[in-house]
């Protein structure tokens, strides 16, 4: 994956250009992280805001739609080519300010960029 595409969804995704996502489950390579909370595309940097409820204190997550390996309409669900681990350490969502902030986008992309690539889950 190269970091112009990780902004892009994957052709092989699933993804369909319209298509709303919000309230779809989120999983790890190793398990549910939340669901989504919504979608934007400031810049063209067009990422997942995901609701991680209890399980990182309440806290939310942004994740760059190229991570994202797969999309099941019929189960709602969105699997993602990282661990859950992973996305808890990303860079830090803090504020809804930070989707529009173009040096916080380019961090998280350049953080995901970098991670190594991993087996897939099935969606």
């Amino acid at each position: 994956m190269t970091i112009d595409r990780i902004w892009s969804y994957a052709p092989d995704s699933g993804h369909t250009e319209g298509q709303d996502l919000t309230g779809y489950t989120v999983a790890a390579t190793d398990g549910t992280i939340g669901h989504v909370d919504r979608e934007a595309s400031p810049h063209d940097m067009r990422h997942l805001v995901v609701d991680t409820g209890v399980w990182v204190f309440g806290r939310s997550v942004l994740v760059p739609v190229g991570v994202v390996t797969g999309i099941d309409t019929r189960g709602r669900k969105v699997t993602l080519a990282c661990s859950r681990a992973d996305a808890k350490a990303a860079p830090r969502f803090q504020t809804d300010s930070e989707t529009r902030d173009q040096g916080y986008l380019r961090a998280v992309g350049d953080y995901y960029d970098r991670l190594p690539p991993r087996e897939t889950a099935s969606v």
